[in-house]
This record gives C-alpha cells, structure tokens and sequence, in this order.
C-alpha cells in the first residue's frame, strides 16, 4: 500500500461530498479486492460531479445506491458477464465542459461516444493519451477548438476515430498516418482544417471510411498512392479545395461504395481506371473543371446507381457502358455533351433522375424513356433535341418535374401527359409544339409552376384549372390559346405570376382575378380582351407589374392603382381606355409607365405634365397639356399680355444667369470640368424630372451623408421633385476594380424591376467621375437603425419580421427570377435600406454577379474573395466558388442581427468568434425540431440569452422569433447543401406571418 498513490485531480476546495468521492476512488484503487464495478462507479461519479455539466438532469440516476450500478445508468454498457464497464453513450445529451478524459480511467472502457453536445476547449495529446485502449472513440458535433490533437502513443485497438463538426484548425498531425495501424473509420469532416491533404493518410490500410470533406484546407492534389486503400468503401472529400487530377490508382479501390470529388478544383480528364471500381455505388464528380471524353469503360460498375458529373467541361458523347447500367439517377447537366441519348437509357427499370440540361445534345429522346421506370425528375433543356415528345415520360405515374424548354421539339403534347397527376412543376417552351393541350394536363392538384411559353399551342384553358390550386406561377404567353380566361384561375389562391401575353384569348377579364392577393405580374398584353379593368385591385398589395396593353379594354383607369403600393410597371397602352388620367397615379414610383393610344381625355395631371413622358401619352387625341408637345394646348381662361411675356421672360433670363454665375463661384462646376459635356456618358433608367446638372450642383460637403470603399453618397433635395440619393463613385484612376464597380451595379440595377430592390434612376460617367442616382431612402440602413447613430430609433419585431420578408423577397427574385440569375455577394445590413415607412430594399450592387450556369450545380469561380467579414460564406472562403447559397448564408447573418441586435462581429462574442458561432455556442442545447447546421437543436430556454434586449416581445412574437432563428441557422449552415433557397426562405417566413394573422 506504500506504492500506491492517490491523485489530486483538482485541487481548488470543494464541498464535502466530493472529498468523499475521492477518497472513495483512492479507496478503490488501494484496497485489493474490490470490484471493478465499483470501482468503476467511482471514476463515473467523479466525473460526473467534476467534469459534465448536465442541465437537462438525464445523468440523474448515476446514483451509488442504485440497483445494478453502474450498469443500469443511463448512457453506461457493462459486459453481460464480468459487470465491467464497456461502453459510455452520450449523444445528444446537452452536456457541456471540457474533454472529460477520466472517462477513459476505465481500463475495461472499449466504446465512448460523447457526439452531439456542447463540448469545448482544447483536446490535449495527453488526455487524449489515457483513452489509447479504446475501439471507439466519436466526439463530432459539439465545439472543440485549437489544433486535432496529437497521437503521443500507439492506438493499437482504435478502429473509429470521429472529430468531425468541430472547429478544429491547422494541420493533420503526420501521427495520424503511424499510431492508428487498424483504424477503419476516419471521419474529420467539416471542421476549419487549413493545412493540405497529406499523403499519410494512404498508409492507414484498414481504412473503410475516410471523410475529410467541407474543410478550409489549402490547394491540394488527392494522394497519387490512394488506391493503396483497398478496404475503403467510403472516400467523402466535396468541399476540400482539391486541385489537379483524378489518379489513375483510384481504380485500385475495389471495395468503394460511395466516391464524392464534388465542388472541387478537379482538372482533367476522368481516368479510364474508374472502370475498376467493381463495388462502387455512387459516384459524385459535379462541380469541378474535368474536361474531354466520359471513358467508355462502365461496364463492369454493375452496383452503381448514383453517377454525377454535371457542372464541368465535359465533350463528347454519352457513352453507352454508362447509360446501359441500372441507374437510379443520372446527371451530366452543364456540360459540352454532343450526340444523341443512348437508345439503352429508356431500358433501365430503375431511373428515377435523369438531369442532361445545358449540353448540346441532338436528335430525338428515346421513344420508351418513362416506359420502364419510374421517372419523378426530367430535365433535358437547353440543349438542340427536335421530333416528338415521349409518350410515355409518366407511364409510371410518379412524374414530379418535367422540363424540356430551348430545345426544338414538335408536334403536339401526348394526350398520356394529362394522365400525370404527379407532376408539380412543368416547363415547356420548344417553339415548334402544336395541336390542343390534353385538358388534364391544366388541372393538377400539385402544380406549382406551370409554363408552355413560345409554342404554337391553341385551345381554350378549361374551367377545371382551379383545381391547381398549389400553382404559384402560370405562363403560357407566345402561343394560340384562345376563348376567355375561365374565372376557375380566380380559385388559385397561391398563384403570383400569370403571363397569358400574346395570345387569342377574348370576352372580360374575370373581376374575380382581383381576390388573387399573392399578384407579383399580371401581363395580358397584346390578346382581345374587352370590358373595364376591375377597380376591386387594392388587394394587390404585391403587385409590382401590370400589362394590360394591346387589348380591347375599355371604361376608365381605376384610380385605386395609384394605392398599390409596390407597382412600377404600368403598362395600360393600345386599348380604348377613356376618361381622365387619375391623378392617383402619380404616388406610384415607376420604372415603366405607358398609357399611349387609348381615347383618354383632359388635362395631363401635373405629375406627368413631363417631356420624359410624351412617348407614354401619344395617341390619346382628347389629352391637353399646357406645354408638352405634339399633345395639344390646353383652353385657357384669360390671355396673357405680350408684355407679361416679356417680363416674365426678362426674369427668367436673370435668374439662369444668376444661378450660373452662383454655380461657377462655388466651384461646383468643377466635376465636369476638362472635356465637356459631349465626352459624359449619361443612361437614365426611370423618366426623369432633373438632368446632370441639377445633381451635379448638390455634390458638396454639405450633403455629404456616408463613405465607404466605393465612393461617397450624398443627399440631394431637388427643387422641382422628391429627395434623391447620389454615389460618387471613386475616381476612375483609382483601378480597374473601381469601374468594375461602378458597371456591376449599372448593368444590375438598370434591368431589375422589383419592390423590394432599391430602384436605380440616372447614371452618369465621365474621364474623371461616376455618379449614381438613386431613390432616397429615409431611414438610411438597416445597419445604421440596429447598430449606428439611429440605434435610439428601436425596431419592434413586427418592424423587423417585415423587414426580413422584404429583404427575402428581393433577394429571391435575383436568384429565381433574374435571366440569368444575380448573385449578390455583399448581403449585409448596411445594403438593406429602409424608406419612410422602414420598408426594406436591397441596395449595393457593385460587387453582383451574373450566374450563367445551373445555379445549384456548383456556380462560378472568382478571381478573389469578396464581401464583408462576418457575412462571407465559409465555403466561399476557400473555393472561391460562388453561388446564391453563398447569398442565403449572409441573409441568415441578418436574419441573427435582426434577432439579436448584434454586430456580426462584436467584442462580446469572445476571441475569434463571430454572431454565428456565438449563437450557436448559446443557442444549441435539446429541442424538439433539429436544425440544418448538422446535428444542432435550438432550446427555447436560451431565446432570453439571445433575443435584443431592447425587445420585449409578447408570447406569440416570441414564438415567431423562435421560427426565424430556425430559419436563420438553416440558411448559416456549414454545408451549402443544407442551406435553403432564398424562395424558400420567403415562403418560411411568410407562413408563419400567416399562421400569426
């Protein structure tokens, strides 16, 4: 007993209790004779009382005096025979602290699984060193920090090693490739690994899993050697910043089930070796820059179901070894794919996806596709395909998406197509399809879009389309349909787009289509419609386009147009509209505006009474205007005199010449100075009521309102109309990324249309300026009211929560409504103003981008990082790869500030951390609903830690608020994959706005 020695584990005072349980433990350990289990109860008390921290109470039984202890505890496995401690459980227990390594005291210890908690701090080589006897080892999913530990010995028995979602960082330690001789399972994946993929790892030989994917590590190649693996079935690398090619070695891996290379920098071609792959299941190569021929060596990957290589540089032909295996799905989407479609394809019984779009595929589709199997996913657009339709596409009735537009199909639908009850979304736009659309085919209950544009289609909509009452999106312009719009569309509740533009359809518009209060456009143009407009249309508190032009609409303009509150497109041109222009209309701000040839009369109302407005005026032989021309004068009640003429004109005269002269002395003239006017490049987007000279004039120091890396805004009050916000931009000296700027954001803002867009009025450039002229924004930034100087003008959540639906909404029409998409790239609060009455719009163009392939399959590469610190999306970080879910990322960072009333990047968070890791640190504890950022669960008892102080929300908003933190860490999740669409996004906030109302 001399020899034996009693460790202080802890040597800060500690109550009585815990004395006891330590002398129990050394007790334990002196006394020869005493039973492994109680000696095991020992080492688990004493962890339990020293190192967990158990809020949820589920370690309550680890009671000494429990029957059968420790063997009945929760989370603990004994060995049916000796009672000897085997195993430890905890998962998702909501247990925090440090590494509790007295665990691993436990000789007999073999299985520890502590995944799924709020675990933190380092983990040291050297208490990582007392757990070497263990099989099992699974410590993912919770927030350790530093560098992966060292391996200070062998771990002879390790089989599984788990530190995957963590936030390790640095590099794999090179003991990993010599300590662990039989590990099987090797999982690191998403964590903030920066160092490179080592080559090591080719020395673990027993390997049946490694995953080391979505880590920040630096550009580098996949291991030459790697096919000396040849137990893995698992190699899992998407999101590793991989460069160079695939090795020929990797056909060596005869066990492989799952091969994921996805969103890499892959060059090359795919190696003919990938035929040897005779186990392989699924093989994912999308998003990366392979390029030549597919090998035509499948043949043998007789278990492969799952085959992705879209969204790389791919030529030549679909080879038939692939298409002749028994797929489940099959994607080759964005790509530089020729040929036909294998004939082979329609044979497989199996294939449920079959994704070819954006390729330059010819010929006709195999008449049986569908025929064999159950097709859910069909998309072969934008490709040069021609002749008939399959029939049998939903011969197995499980058809979901079918989209075939920009190809050159012809003849007519298939009448089976209206046997489809299946279908959701349908898209096709083929120009050369004829004949009358199976009546079926309108009425699905599932439909959510439904688009037959560009077609010589004709026959009347039957009344049975209310039954599609999911339908949110309803295009069929360009083609010959006919009779009148049945008021069965008035009962599609959902719907938000409906073009039936140049078309035959005639008799009225339904006045029911006014009970449609989801409208975002509404365009009829150029059909016979008769009747007046409904007047019913205050209900289209979303409308933001309305085209009514080419018709036969007559009676007068409703004036209650002028109440909706975001339109700005109005087009009523080319119809027999009569009566006056209803001065309602002037409160409406409008990017398009036309209401020419029609038979209205009287005087132009004052807001339009514009020469920016004749070419929407014309044609209407009864409008007077007083000044505009050619529209004629109108009668005016007394003459004025020759001589008030001249006074008046004497006045004039001096007033110009005075203010001139006022111009020049304060030298406001300079910015035009140099060249003159003819070398000023000048574009106005709206029809404006001022010109360059009237801005120019309000640039000064005075007016001065913010700076910031691009430029400068200032606030201009123009005389003659409403307050206006004007960037200057950088001198154009200053580089190339200064104009680059400045054409983002005017070839972006001038083409979009959206109420939730901040609207773009005048550009302006010349050899030393550039000026951007915009709608001033009362309220200035989001930023500015949660953070700067309007911080005193506090938000409450029903403000906010509106603000987050308007900035959802624009942001989903760049992504889904923009052609081609817009990503942004700068999502933050200060690029969210808010106008007057704090309604949102989404301002800062300058570093948006155009996507010009599939936006889901793996966006584009960027030259470097942009954006803000705090906002940028991890991935993006190190791929430079950019997508909308880069987007979607930086609006959940939003979606927190808005929440919590906090910076992203704020002193309080501690060392390193940003919003979205502090709340997650306070916010992921037990729940009833997980959420996307792996594993993570949100307990409503940390709202009160995370919710603005300033806010006191009532119980119904605080449930909201819970919603919208679910929102917001499903849009920040690691994986960019978990992430939601932005229009998905909107439809999750807005239908918990509806659930509340």
């Amino acid at each position: 007993m001399a020899g034996t020695m009693c460790f202080c584990f802890n040597c800060r005072p500690l109550p009585l209790y815990l004395y006891l349980i330590k002398l129990l433990f050394c007790i334990a350990l002196i006394i020869p004779g005493t039973s492994s289990s109680n000696r095991d109860v020992v080492v688990l008390l004493r962890v339990k009382a020293n190192e967990l921290q158990d809020p949820s109470g589920l370690l309550a039984d680890w009671q000494q005096s429990a029957p059968n202890a420790p063997c009945n505890w929760t989370g603990i496995g004994c060995d049916n025979q000796t009672n000897d401690v085997v195993s430890v459980n905890l998962t998702s227990f909501s247990i925090s602290g440090y590494f509790p390594a007295d665990f691993c005291r436990i000789q007999t210890l073999r299985f520890l699984d502590l995944s799924d908690n709020n675990f933190n701090g380092t983990l040291s080589p050297e208490a990582l060193t007392l757990c070497s006897h263990l099989q099992f080892l699974n410590l993912s999913s919770n927030l350790f920090v530093g560098g992966l530990p060292e391996l200070q010995t062998l771990f002879l028995n390790l089989t599984t090693f788990d530190l995957s979602v963590n936030n390790f960082s640095g590099e794999i330690p090179a003991s990993y490739g010599s300590r662990l001789p039989n590990l099987q399972v090797l999982r690191l994946l998403s964590n903030l690994l920066n160092g490179s993929i080592p080559d090591f790892l080719t020395n673990l030989t027993e390997l049946t899993r490694l995953e080391i994917a979505a880590n920040n590590f630096g550009p580098s190649p996949l291991p030459a050697d790697i096919g000396r693996l040849t137990k893995l079935e698992n190699l899992w690398f998407p999101f590793s910043k991989i460069i160079g090619s695939i090795p020929e070695s990797i056909g060596n891996l005869k066990s492989l089930k799952n091969l994921d290379l996805s969103v890499n920098n892959l060059t090359g071609k795919i190696p003919e070796s990938i035929g040897g792959l005779i186990a392989v299941e699924q093989i994912e190569l999308y998003a990366n820059q392979l390029s030549g021929e597919i090998p035509d060596t499948f043949s043998n990957l007789t278990s492969l179901y799952n085959f992705d290589a879209s969204s790389n540089n791919l030529t030549g032909r679909i080879p038939e070894s692939l298409t002749g295996l028994a797929l489940q799905s099959f994607n080759l989407n964005d790509n530089n794919l020729e040929g036909q479609i294998p004939e082979n394809l329609a044979l497989n019984p199996y294939l449920y996806q079959l994704k070819l779009f954006n390729n330059r595929l010819s010929g006709n589709l195999p008449v049986n596709l569908g025929r064999n199997s159950g097709l859910e996913d069909f998309d072969v657009s934008g490709n040069f395909l021609e002749g008939p339709l399959p029939p049998n596409l939903c011969f197995k009735k499980q058809l979901d998406r079918l989209v075939l537009f920009n190809n050159n199909f012809s003849g007519p639908i298939p009448e089976s197509y209206g046997e489809c009850s299946s279908l959701t979304y349908v898209r096709i736009s083929s120009y050369e399809l004829s004949g009358v659309v199976p009546p079926s085919f309108w009425s699905f209950p599932g439909l959510t879009i439904f688009e037959l544009r560009n077609n010589r289609l004709e026959g009347e909509i039957p009344p049975t389309v209310s039954n599609a009452r999911n339908l949110t999106g309803f295009l069929i312009s360009g083609n010959s349909f006919s009779g009148q719009l049945p008021e069965g569309i008035c009962e599609l509740e959902q719907l938000q787009i409906i073009d039936i533009s140049s078309n035959r359809f005639s008799g009225k518009l339904p006045s029911c289509i006014t009970k449609l209060n989801k409208l975002l456009k509404l365009d009829v143009q150029e059909n016979s419609i008769t009747g007046e407009i409904p007047t019913s249309v205050t209900t289209w508190t979303d409308l933001t386009e309305l085209n009514l032009s080419g018709n036969q609409f007559s009676g007068t303009i409703p004036a209650e147009l002028g109440e909706l509150p975001d339109l700005t497109y109005l087009d009523l041109s080319e119809n027999l509209l009569s009566g006056e222009i209803p001065s309602d209309l002037s409160k409406l701000k409008l990017n398009k505006f036309n209401l020419s040839n029609n038979r209205l009369q009287g005087r132009v109302p004052s807001a339009f009474d514009n020469e920016i407005f004749i070419s929407s005026l014309v044609g209407n032989s009864d409008l007077c205007s007083p000044d505009l021309k050619p529209l004629p004068s109108c009668q005016k009640r007394r003459p004025i005199s020759l001589v008030l003429v001249g006074i008046l004109s004497a006045l004039s005269g001096i007033l110009v010449v005075s203010f001139l002269w006022l111009l020049i002395k304060s030298k406001k003239l300079n910015l035009f100075a140099g060249r003159g006017k003819k070398s000023w490049k000048m574009t106005a987007f709206q029809r404006l009521w001022f010109n360059e000279e009237d801005i120019v004039a309000f640039l000064s120091q005075d007016n001065l309102i913010a700076t910031g890396g691009s430029g400068q805004v200032y606030r201009v009050m123009l005389k003659n109309g409403p307050t206006v916000a004007v960037k200057r931009l950088w001198d154009a000296n200053r580089g190339p990324e200064s104009e680059e700027v400045f054409q983002s954001e005017v070839e972006t803002l001038g083409r979009i249309k959206h109420g939730c867009i901040v609207k773009l009025l005048f550009s302006c450039s010349g050899d030393n300026f550039r000026i951007l002229v915009y709608d001033y924004m009362e309220n200035g930034s989001l930023g500015d009211v949660l953070h700067g100087e309007k911080g005193g003008v506090l938000l409450d959540w029903h403000t906010r929560f509106k603000i987050a639906i308007g900035a959802a909404q624009g942001l989903a029409y760049l992504h889904h409504d923009c052609v081609p998409a817009i990503v942004h790239r700068d999502v933050k609060s200060n690029n969210i103003l808010l106008d007057e009455e704090f309604r949102p719009k989404v301002a800062d163009f300058g570093l948006a981008k155009t996507l010009h392939k599939n936006m889901e399959e793996g966006g584009q590469l960027m030259s470097q990082i942009a954006g803000s610190y705090g906002y940028i999306a991890p991935e993006y970080a190190y791929t430079l790869k950019i997508t909308e879910k880069s987007d979607v990322y930086s609006f959940g960072v939003v979606l927190l500030e808005l929440i919590t009333g906090k910076r992203p990047i704020d002193p309080s968070f501690g060392e390193n951390k940003d919003i979205v890791q502090w709340v997650m640190e306070v916010a992921l504890s037990s729940a009833e609903q997980p959420i996307a950022n792996d594993s993570a669960k949100i307990c409503a008892d940390y709202l009160d830690h995370l919710v603005d102080a300033r806010l006191k929300p009532s119980t119904s908003e605080l449930e909201e608020i819970r919603v919208v933190l679910d929102v917001a860490l499903q849009c920040v999740s690691s994986l960019p994959m978990n992430r939601p669409s932005m229009r998905r996004v909107v439809e999750l906030l807005k239908d918990k706005s509806r659930a509340r109302s």
